[in-house]
């Protein structure tokens, strides 16, 4: 797992200078991020009562993994409304791709 990938949907390199390099925290973080994930995209309905709640929570979720691009996409949505929620479902799906392939290296090397 090496940070030295161009930064796409997420800055693993933000993560892994949090952790101090402990990969195994690393690995447990982004394992949970990605659990939520699936949840969030389940449940991002702009006409549900609990959207903005929900975009405010994967704001700073994403932004404490390094998915950052995510973030501002929720960030975006807060301001804009439920028009903006089709840029944070492909945000999150950019996201959770990046995090599936950075898992899936992991656990070959």
């Amino acid at each position: 797992m090496s940070s030295q990938e161009p930064v796409g949907a997420v800055d693993f390199g933000y993560l892994e200078d949090f952790a101090a390099g402990d990969r195994r925290v690393v690995g447990e973080v982004l394992a949970l991020f990605l659990e939520q994930a699936g949840a969030w995209s389940a449940s991002l309905d702009p006409a549900a009562p609990g959207w903005r709640d929900l975009i405010h929570t994967m704001k700073g979720a994403s932004r404490g993994v390094g998915a950052f691009r995510l973030g501002d996409a929720c960030a975006s949505a807060e301001t804009e409304g439920p028009s903006a929620t089709p840029a944070v479902r492909a945000a999150l799906e950019a996201a959770a791709g990046e995090i599936s392939a950075y898992l899936a290296r992991g656990q070959s090397a």
